[in-house]
């Protein structure tokens, strides 16, 4: 593992000359972040040595390089996920290269289904925590103490400096936000009824298909971490309509520039 991640490293520094401390990864229907970055760069996935590549529609599947402000910045534009039938270190392999290329500070972003009943599709959350449900974790197996400790601590998976950042950045500029929890399942089929009954009363908000396995690999890596998610729809059981991947893309693009503007500011201020 060390040494693929390595050469990939190596590939993308011969690529750019860009050294980011600050990465963000872009959910579904939230690529318009890079209409934002300027002087940019563009590696596709699938040129990447050892890179997985994104087979989910509306996500582009490219590294981009550039700058918002002063800030140098890497954007992940498209994501991996386990429903595709990656093993959880594919899922997170991304994370490993950014840490072994320099970043220190990750944004995740993510569409996700509202658990809260106060939440309204098109609302940005501040993810505070998160549940595993996925039944399966990117650190299993033999650790390579060149990445981080056998027994990373989560007790702050979501750095609270970054959260005060993020809201004072929200008040300055008038963007309105929720908090909560993120509880991520496996997918890739939007939840029963049931299961969301289950999830508000084990304490999540939001729910969704990513991020957990990332944030799990970003911690492991000793990266500070900030979530947001849109919440593109109202959990079965709340909404009287059906689901359809289409409709979360279309509530997160109409989401997208208030997203966008937040994290721009967040990214210039950052610490």
């Amino acid at each position: 593992m060390y040494d693929k991640v390595m050469k990939t490293v190596e590939f993308l520094k011969a690529k750019t000359e860009y050294r980011p401390k600050v990465a963000v990864i872009l959910g579904s229907g939230l690529g318009g972040l890079v209409d934002l970055i300027t002087e940019k760069e563009f590696v596709d996935y699938k040129d990447i040595p050892n890179f997985p590549v994104s087979t989910v529609e509306g996500h582009k599947g490219r590294l981009v390089f550039g700058k918002i402000g002063d800030v140098e910045l890497l954007a992940m534009q498209g994501r991996f996920h386990y429903y595709e039938g990656y093993a959880m270190k594919e899922v997170t392999y991304p994370e490993y290269v950014m840490k072994m290329f320099g970043i220190e500070k990750l944004i995740v972003s993510n569409a996700a289904g509202g658990v809260n009943r106060s939440f309204t599709p098109g609302d940005l959350m501040i993810i505070t925590d998160h549940i595993n449900l996925f039944g399966d974790n990117p650190l299993l197996g033999a650790n390579d103490k060149r990445f981080g400790a056998r027994f990373p601590d989560m007790s702050e998976a979501y750095k609270k400096n970054l959260m005060a950042k993020a809201k004072e950045v929200a008040d300055k500029i008038g963007v309105n936000y929720q908090e909560g929890v993120y509880a991520g399942l496996t997918g890739p089929y939007y939840e029963t009824g049931a299961e969301i009954q289950y999830l508000s009363r084990i304490g999540a908000d939001a729910v969704g298909m990513s991020t957990v396995p990332e944030v799990i690999a970003a911690n492991y890596l000793g990266m500070n971490v900030l979530g947001i998610s849109c919440i593109t729809n109202m959990a079965t059981g709340i909404s009287k309509t059906a689901h359809s991947h289409e409709s979360v893309v279309d509530t997160a693009n109409k989401a997208t520039a208030e997203f966008c503007r937040w994290v721009e500011e967040i990214i210039k201020n950052i610490d």
